[in-house]
């Protein structure tokens, strides 16, 4: 049992159905993630729209080239896409709305209004070689304007409450579409790399935390209203990096989870056969950030279709905000990722043989686990426990995980019997409230009578006569004093059968033969003095000892 090892923190399953069916003729290339629905986008400009399974709802033929990207709104109701041939299309998906438009370039992003699905909101924004701001004016006609030009392409746009942020050649800057003004210019840190092959990733965590991914560098920006003494001629608003770290490999996309932050990364590495870099499995890493740092939570590298032949601008990653389900896109193959929960906990701990924590997680999450039964997580403990020798602890272990269960007592006695230890269980099987068969008590005595006459008769001590057939018992004795007549361990034990089956007389034989003290508790508490008149002499004299 390797004690170092830690659990995962995610799972991981393909998206598969109708997905496996796109991906054998075609080939991802951009995902957008709704709470109702997937919508995917191919490189032979196919649209998708999918259900959580991965089976295909919808289908649109919106070009012959590649989809660059797609943009949904809060509602779920409006869909942008733009594609490789500088078409942009933004329609309703379950109405009319409709808009067409083709520039001389190719367009990589696209971006609607959060709220397009309301009258006085019908707005969206492309990126090409200028960030565009379309909006639905007088006789419905769409007005176009320049919000941003002259710093190179723009590969990337996240539009959230009244804040665009968009990625070009040279940083990310930041709109407040209240005042009209740019907020901040983030620059981008390795102008090495070329934005065309490690673009840009951003996500909003909410309505004012910008994450930044760009090569191997991450930054999470907070936008902050600015005090009236400081504005003169300044925004209203502006942004201040309260974390920012570097990453060992190039950062391909993020999301949150809760405080942490989860980063699919590229990763090359040197191939040991031909000495030669190649392309890795890529990573999907949970991250604490610190002020200018980072603490690793989870690695995991993931095995995705592909991978050898896939770039950094291959990989994007998507997430369902409040479920905590993060999709891994790349061109053949499509990973969900989600948070481990607590019937995963268990299965981890039963795995790592961990059976005590097992159980008492399950006891703790027994109203939401959904897989995992107490009893059974109860009974694969105790089986442990006697595999490893540790006969007592999972007799004692009964007690508690077979409680009430007098089945369940009874085939667990049995599998003490087989390995020859019903000693072991003795001490622990139930005498009242519930009471087993009989034969399971006799079997136990006849086991102890065998090989200890102690414990046999501490047992008969100990135990109610109602546990067991007392006659059975009582002639079970009898034959072994054939064979060690003189045992005064077998014969105080005899005496107390005979007091239970109401037999004074022969019990008071046995106390009187082996002048046992016993004998005159037996005679007040039952009456006898009639059946020891000539037997005075007698108790008066080891009554003096």
């Amino acid at each position: 049992e390797d004690e170092s090892e830690e659990e995962p923190k995610l799972k991981y399953e393909r998206l598969s159905n109708g997905v496996t069916e796109i991906l054998q003729k075609d080939a991802a290339s951009c995902m957008t993630v709704h709470e109702k629905f997937l919508a995917l986008g191919t490189h032979y400009g196919k649209v998708y729209l999918l259900d959580v399974q991965g089976n295909i709802t919808q289908k649109f033929d919106v070009s012959p080239v590649k989809i660059n990207q797609i943009s949904l709104d809060e509602s779920g109701e409006h869909m942008g896409v733009c594609s490789e041939d500088g078409k942009v299309q933004v329609f309703g998906l379950y109405s009319a709305e409709e808009f067409h438009e083709t520039f001389d370039c190719p367009i990589k992003i696209v971006a609607v209004h959060p709220q397009f699905v309301r009258s006085h909101f019908k707005q969206f924004v492309t990126g090409g070689k200028k960030l565009l701001l379309y909006e639905r004016g007088w006789m419905n006609r769409w007005k176009p304007s320049v919000l941003h030009e002259g710093e190179g392409n723009i590969r990337n746009i996240k539009w959230r409450g009244h804040l665009i942020a968009w990625a070009n050649n040279m940083g990310v800057k930041i709109l407040d579409m209240i005042s009209k003004q740019r907020i901040t210019n983030v620059p981008r840190d390795d102008i090495s790399l070329r934005p065309d092959m490690y673009p840009c990733s951003l996500c909003w965590k909410d309505n004012l935390t910008l994450i930044i991914g760009w090569g191997n560098s991450v930054k999470i920006c907070s936008v902050k209203e600015r005090h009236a003494s400081e504005m003169r001629d300044l925004p209203n608003r502006y942004v201040e990096i309260v974390f920012q770290f570097d990453t060992e490999f190039y950062v391909s996309g993020l999301a949150p989870l809760c405080d942490q932050l989860v980063i699919l990364s590229y990763v090359k590495e040197i191939s040991e056969k031909t000495e030669v870099e190649c392309c890795a499995r890529p990573r999907l890493d949970i991250v604490q950030p610190l002020p200018e740092s980072c603490e690793e939570i989870s690695s995991d590298a993931l095995t995705v279709r592909g991978f050898q032949e896939n770039e950094c601008r291959d990989y994007h990653l998507e997430y369902s905000e409040g479920e905590s389900l993060f999709y891994i896109i790349s061109p053949r193959d499509v990973v969900v990722a989600k948070e481990r929960d607590q019937d995963d906990h268990i299965d981890w701990l039963l795995e790592k043989k961990k059976y005590e924590e097992a159980l008492m997680a399950a006891e703790i999450s027994q109203k939401t686990i959904k897989k995992h039964k107490i009893l059974d997580i109860g009974l694969a403990y105790i089986n442990h426990l006697m595999e490893k020798g540790e006969y007592d602890l999972a007799a004692r272990k009964c007690q508690k995980i077979l409680g009430k269960n007098t089945e369940l007592w009874e085939f667990e006695v049995y599998k003490f019997k087989e390995i020859g230890q019903l000693k072991a269980i003795s001490r622990y099987l139930p005498r009242r409230d519930p009471v087993l068969k009989p034969l399971i008590y006799e079997m136990v005595l006849h086991e102890f009578l065998e090989s200890d006459y102690e414990g046999f008769a501490t047992l008969i001590k100990e135990w109610p006569g109602d546990l067991y057939n007392n006659t059975i018992i009582v002639q079970a004795v009898v034959d072994h004093l054939k064979k060690d007549p003189q045992n005064r361990t077998l014969l105080r034990t005899l005496a107390e059968l005979y007091t239970y089956d109401q037999r004074y007389g022969r019990a008071l034989e046995i106390y009187l033969t082996l002048r046992h003290k016993d004998v005159f508790q037996l005679i007040h508490k039952h009456n006898l003095f009639s059946s020891i008149r000539d037997k005075i002499v007698l108790l008066m004299d080891f009554d003096s000892e």
